[in-house]
């Protein structure tokens, strides 16, 4: 989907193996080694499901999507770097931050990744309805 790095696709299962085959495809076809996440559709409408903050527009709201859950999140640590206008919430494997200002200079969206201890893939609002769409409409 656009220049996200999103794509939906029909498969069986989701493996890491799939995901490594994936990764050795980029790396070989655009030289870039990108960490990938797969995610089942079912996975993907729980967490628009599950958004603490449905009212906001697309843009300020993010969702980082997490590799697998987060053992030893240092949620403290995010609650000290965030700006007055920030707020946040980690259910599951899903962290919502909703960041009205932007995410451009955020010291809470530069550390979520660090501080939560596992691989994050970040994608707005507008984007994450637009692949919602995508995969309940192929």
């Amino acid at each position: 989907y656009i220049q996200s790095g999103n794509v939906a696709f029909n498969a069986a299962g989701r493996t890491r193996a799939q995901a490594a085959v994936i990764r050795d495809a980029v790396l070989k076809s655009h030289g870039v080694d990108a960490h990938v996440i797969l995610m089942e559709a079912n996975a993907l409408e729980a967490a628009v499901a599950n958004n603490p903050y449905p009212s906001n527009e697309g843009k300020a709201l993010h969702f980082f999507f997490l590799d697998r859950a987060a053992a030893n999140p240092k949620l403290e640590r995010l609650n000290e770097l965030k700006s007055p206008t920030e707020s946040f919430q980690l259910i599951d494997k899903v962290f919502y931050l909703h960041a009205p200002e932007g995410i451009g200079r955020s010291k809470l969206a530069a550390n979520i990744e660090k501080c939560l201890g596992v691989p994050v893939t970040a994608r707005n609002g507008n984007t994450v309805a637009k692949l919602l769409q995508m995969v309940n409409d192929p």
